[in-house]
């Protein structure tokens, strides 16, 4: 089903991402918690690639596999980053031929050890242009791009970052999927700014329970520019070592959830590091399962 008609849909919208396993073991265990996620019946569910495509391959296979074996509406990424014009046809034709219709188009981040983008010789500069190729040659896909409530990393100007946004929408996107954020007010700052620039497509936020003080440090290598709340840190500091990470993050994610609905979301894409646990007891406390 293609992202517009899934997200006209009359109904609350759960996304969910994951990343492609690496190993036979992790891929039994991904699948696993696919199958626990399943009852929630999510619009759709997301494959990342990991920095400077490196696990695209991986992401493809997987991607073909969870349309193959599962019911559910998948969403495969897409990145610029070392991949050539022909690349990333050859991927979009892959797709067409295992009957999927979304994808999510990034720049996509450097390779590790890298600190700037450096495009193919034949390939895409920008995400939008990666829109406008998808939209031209291959119409009957729906395609995501990205958003940052917080101020893209590599854009402090923010009027700037929304006319890179605005250029990604008037290529032919078709939503919005945010990077995750831990304070509401950012997004709806971001929204602001959406109606502002005269975007009007969907605008799905990205929302991640911590599971462990390690997680957030690793999430915080990872993305760039998401600020943590001075209320979170103090609260994470009293539990270190005394209480439980884990339950804190799902409450703090609940709470998050919970308030993007009553503010008529679009929808909630939740990073689930591949695990179950925290994303059903965030549903499941809403009441929403």
């Amino acid at each position: 089903m293609h992202l517009s008609d899934i997200l006209q849909e009359n109904k609350v919208h759960f996304s969910f991402e994951f990343f492609p396993p690496k190993t036979e073991e992790a891929s039994r265990a991904l699948f696993e918690t696919i199958s626990e996620l399943s009852p929630i019946q999510p619009s759709y569910l997301s494959v990342t690639y990991g920095a400077g495509g490196s696990t695209n391959e991986l992401t493809q296979n997987l991607v073909i596999r969870l349309k193959k074996e599962t019911p559910l509406n998948v969403v495969a990424h897409l990145t610029a980053i070392g991949a050539s014009r022909e690349e990333i046809k050859s991927q979009l034709e892959r797709y067409t031929a295992a009957g999927i219709r979304n994808v999510l188009a990034l720049r996509g981040d450097p390779p590790k050890g890298s600190t700037s983008f450096i495009p193919d010789s034949n390939g895409f500069r920008y995400a939008a242009e990666m829109v406008a190729f998808i939209k031209k040659y291959f119409p009957h896909f729906g395609v995501s791009v990205a958003g940052f409530p917080e101020g893209h990393p590599e854009t402090p100007n923010r009027l700037q970052e929304m006319d890179y946004l605005k250029a990604k929408v008037d290529a032919g996107a078709d939503c919005i999927c945010t990077q995750l954020f831990f304070d509401n007010r950012d997004f709806y700052d971001f929204c602001e700014r959406c109606e502002l620039a005269g975007i009007k497509i969907p605008i799905i936020a990205g929302v991640m329970p911590i599971t462990s003080l390690h997680g957030l440090r690793r999430m915080s290598e990872l993305a760039l520019g998401v600020h943590i709340p001075g209320k979170m840190l103090k609260a994470l500091a009293r539990l270190e070592g005394k209480g439980s990470i884990a339950r804190f993050g799902m409450h703090w994610a609940t709470e998050q959830v919970r308030d993007l609905l009553d503010h008529r979301v679009a929808g909630v894409h939740l990073y689930t590091l591949n695990q179950s646990r925290a994303t059903v007891q965030i549903v499941e406390t809403l009441g929403l399962l």
